[in-house]
């Protein structure tokens, strides 16, 4: 490819991004992305974090080598959330994997709202039960939104529930995605056969004596290194993840509880490590550069 300067770099906006990304294809990238990155196909570090003085925020480097070869720099305001901002804002820079040229600037922030529910998407596929009924969502952002459009993708439910400490955004966020709100946590996940945990709690808000045996929990939700949205007993299950390094480093659910990571989520998708049927599985998402 002839070089690519910057005076001409292409800037691809959150409108074109939305034409062109698609559920399903989306999903089945993310999968294989997970199975490339668990053999070992990948070149990424471990997201580079750095807090903004003077701020509840950080920002965030995800460089990463696989087929194609990028980098995002991502930004979390908490003080954004129930604002015209979002909380989370991104660009990500394509490069040439052949020799390094710049090859265009993609907004990153509906990329990261898609990509993180098509994660758990993914996950569900493998391992929800295919007689799945009842999903429930847990929290009222724009996670709380994409969860119930990508799990909908993979799994028909009869009842969609949606619980949120906040009462009144989040019976504003059910009508939206058509479910019905729960104003306490453990009415709406009793009986569930699959939770999405899309909070920034920095405490549990979701505990394992809740959760019906053979329920399938994605816990994508993040608030620091030591924020939580499952408590121990939750985490006393068969807990998978996209990076077994990335999660012990960052991700709040594991750190607080010092569970036993059972494999990596691609390890799974490839075949090479086998869930036991029936068992409750928690996929604790943190997001990893490849996706």
């Amino acid at each position: 490819m002839a070089y690519q300067g910057l005076e001409t770099l292409p800037v691809i906006g959150e409108a074109a991004i939305r034409d062109a990304l698609t559920w399903t294809p989306l999903i089945d990238s993310i999968e294989n992305a997970m199975i490339a990155f668990s053999a070992g196909e990948v070149a990424q570090p471990v997201r580079q974090m750095v807090p903004v003085p003077g701020h509840d925020a950080i920002i965030a480097a995800m460089p990463a080598v696989g087929e194609a070869m990028a980098v995002k720099i991502v930004t979390l305001y908490h003080a954004n959330a129930g604002t015209d901002i979002p909380t989370h804002q991104a660009v990500i820079l394509i490069f040439d994997k052949a020799n390094g040229s710049p090859l265009a600037v993609l907004d990153g922030r509906l990329i990261t709202e898609m990509r993180t529910a098509a994660g758990s998407a993914a996950a569900a596929r493998k391992l929800a039960a295919k007689d799945s009924r009842i999903v429930t969502i847990m929290g009222n952002g724009v996670q709380a939104r994409a969860h119930a459009q990508a799990l909908a993708e993979v799994r028909s439910c009869d009842e969609l529930r949606l619980w949120a400490r906040n009462e009144q955004n989040g019976r504003l966020r059910a009508e939206e995605i058509g479910a019905v709100f729960h104003a306490n946590a453990e009415d709406a996940v009793r009986d569930a056969d699959i939770i999405a945990c899309t909070t920034s709690s920095a405490e549990p808000i979701l505990e394992g004596a809740w959760l019906k045996p053979g329920a399938f929990v994605t816990s994508v939700g993040w608030n620091t290194s030591e924020g939580r949205e499952l408590d121990d007993a939750a985490m006393a299950n068969i807990v998978l993840v996209e990076s077994a390094e990335a999660a012990r480093d960052q991700a709040g659910d594991i750190r607080g509880s010092n569970c036993e990571i059972f494999a990596e989520i691609g390890d799974v998708f490839a075949g090479s490590t086998i869930v036991p049927e029936g068992e409750t599985i928690i996929y604790d998402s943190i997001g990893i550069a490849i996706m």
